[in-house]
């Protein structure tokens, strides 16, 4: 049976058959700075609902370059450098990007929320109905460490 979410590269699998547990729409910095996009589509599974088939394939270069020791690292592809996805180093979540990770974007539920807006980025609040907030949104709760 095909999993119900499928990313990664040729070389690498990454699959999930739960919901994603937050899926929001990000305007954070590191966001922009890594993907190139204005707002990133990003879906967070708990760490053990998100499988790799070949982390023996993976390389891991962190998340924020101006936080390298940060709990989140990128991971790419040995083989491709694919961007596979973003792994937490205290095993809470792993994360999807869809449009960036391989995966069918139009098989992910929209997003529900916009996350790390604020008023300093120069463009005008999200109005497309959803809440708006400065950070996740108030009632996400980390997942304990897998």
């Amino acid at each position: 049976m095909a999993a119900k979410y499928a990313g990664g590269c040729a070389h690498v699998h990454v699959t999930s058959n739960a919901e994603p547990i937050d899926n929001h729409e990000c305007h954070c910095n590191v966001c922009k700075a890594v993907t190139g996009q204005h707002t990133t589509h990003v879906a967070f599974f708990n760490y053990t609902d998100l499988a790799v088939d070949h982390p023996e394939k993976i390389k891991r270069v962190p998340f924020n370059a101006n936080n390298p020791g940060g709990p989140l690292e990128i991971c790419l592809c040995t083989e491709c450098n694919g961007v596979l996805m973003l792994d937490d180093k205290q095993k809470r979540v792993r994360v999807a990007v869809p449009n960036v990770m391989g995966f069918d974007a139009a098989s992910f539920p929209a997003a529900t929320y916009h996350a790390f807006y604020d008023t300093t980025k120069g463009y005008d609040k999200p109005a497309d109905g959803r809440p708006v907030y400065e950070g996740l949104r108030p009632d996400f709760v980390w997942p304990a460490s897998a």
